[in-house]
């Protein structure tokens, strides 16, 4: 197992934690970096993690794709997410438009891309009695007590939401 390296700054009232921890990821070929990264140094394979600690009341889509934006992500992905929600918005498989659960709920999963163009964000979550539902996260989905996001920047990698004809929606496009 690889060692843990932490390190935390204080940056527009938010923690962020640089953290290099996982093993399997380092296994099948990516670097980690704490601190200020040299994008001349960096291959292709790397992840620089941002990690950040949501309070309650926060719009949780809305503030991924702020801290994306401040620190300049290109391209990146959700690694993990814990937390909790006191309102969600999801975009159930086959729906037009979102559904509105408004209760206590725990986040699940949290998996997606983050590009300039915005995040493509799926959520899961569980309500009191264990029932998970999931789908597209939509904006308004409101932190109750925490949410704990992990966000993996990829340097030297762009990603851009370009609209596909096949499927008529915005679709990821990979530059490198």
């Amino acid at each position: 197992m690889s060692a843990a390296i932490v390190r935390m700054h204080r940056i527009d009232g938010h923690i962020r934690c640089q953290v290099v921890l996982c093993a399997f990821l380092a296994m099948i070929g990516f670097q980690f970096s704490c601190g200020q990264v040299s994008r001349d140094r960096v291959s292709s394979r790397s992840i620089n993690p941002i990690a950040i600690r949501l309070s309650p009341g926060v719009d949780l889509r809305a503030e991924i794709s702020a801290i994306a934006a401040r620190n300049d992500v290109s391209a990146g992905c959700v690694l993990t997410a814990v937390g909790s929600l006191s309102r969600a918005r999801i975009r159930f498989a086959g729906r037009p438009d979102y559904a509105e659960i408004v209760r206590d709920l725990e986040i699940v999963s949290l998996v997606g891309t983050i590009s300039p163009d915005g995040p493509h964000l799926h959520l899961t979550i569980s309500d009191d009695k264990g029932m998970t539902m999931g789908g597209h996260m939509g904006d308004g989905c409101i932190v109750r007590t925490t949410a704990e996001v992990v966000i993996g920047e990829l340097p030297g990698v762009t990603f851009r939401r370009v609209p596909d004809e096949q499927t008529g929606y915005r679709e990821l496009s990979i530059e490198e």
